[in-house]
């Protein structure tokens, strides 16, 4: 059994994929925003078998590098991760906001700090290969505009996510390939379309899966070996944007993102 560490567990997938792993004996360390309801989630998990909590704004770096630190003391163990967090394109028409270190809300807490926690356990994970670390994406992909890749221009909350999972997914490529032969997996997948979920209603759309039927391939992912640099739509391999692929624009990304973290 692995010990696997779930940002985002509180609600919607992340909490319905939580009791999966836990019921098939993994130890799940459930990581949530809110303090209280990751304590009450982690009770819940705990009747069902180990699991552990941990709080962290993920739209604070300082925060997620925290959390790294605190996660690979606790639990030097742990052989996966699953960096599920993240947010939705907000109401129609909302207005761009900023996370706690200025970066655009939407591709610091989707793609700056999954990128940054993985950074920092990775060599945690690499001491326990074989290791999975698994990105939940999106099938809406954008690729971003390295003239201003923060959106300051011509802002819309729906691209602001398109281009942030985009981003993952470019990312989650060029991760692969620099951790061939360590023994440690990264692979991105989108879990199913419109699930019924607060940022699915939240941004207007209608939903038309359930929480239930995302959770087959990111379980997949994160327990079975299926390779390695690959893109799934549920438990189907697809192919992400096809910019994602490209190393022009995976090296420019690899830029950006390197000032960006280290803004």
């Amino acid at each position: 059994m692995s010990t696997m560490l779930l940002t985002g567990a509180t609600s919607g997938l992340g909490r319905h994929v939580a009791f999966e792993l836990v019921r098939a004996g993994h130890t799940v360390l459930a990581h949530g925003r809110d303090e209280d309801r990751t304590r009450a989630l982690v009770e819940e998990l705990r009747a069902e078998g180990d699991a552990e909590g941990f709080v962290a704004d993920l739209a604070s770096l300082t925060q997620v590098r925290e959390l790294a630190a605190h996660v690979g003391d606790a639990h030097p163990e742990l052989d996966v991760l699953i960096n599920n967090a993240g947010l939705g394109a907000g109401p129609p028409g909302s207005g761009r906001e900023l996370s706690a270190d200025g970066h655009e809300l939407r591709l610091a807490v989707n793609y700056l700090a999954p990128v940054a926690l993985t950074g920092a356990l990775l060599p945690v994970l690499r001491a326990n290969a074989p290791a999975r670390i698994v990105n939940v994406g999106s099938a809406g992909q954008e690729p971003l505009d390295f003239t201003d890749p923060e959106l300051t221009r011509r802002y819309s909350g729906l691209s602001a996510y398109c281009r942030s999972k985009f981003a993952l997914a470019a990312h989650t490529f060029t991760l692969a390939e620099e951790l061939d032969g360590s023994g440690v997996a990264v692979n991105v997948l989108h879990p199913a379309t419109h699930m019924d979920t607060a940022m699915v209603r939240e941004a207007g759309f209608t939903p038309r899966h359930t929480v239930a039927d995302g959770a087959p391939g990111l379980i997949a992912l994160a327990t079975r070996d299926l390779g390695t640099g690959r893109y799934f739509d549920g438990t189907r391999a697809a192919r992400a944007d096809e910019a994602a692929y490209d190393p022009e624009v995976r090296g420019r990304l690899a830029a950006v993102t390197g000032q960006l973290l280290r803004a």
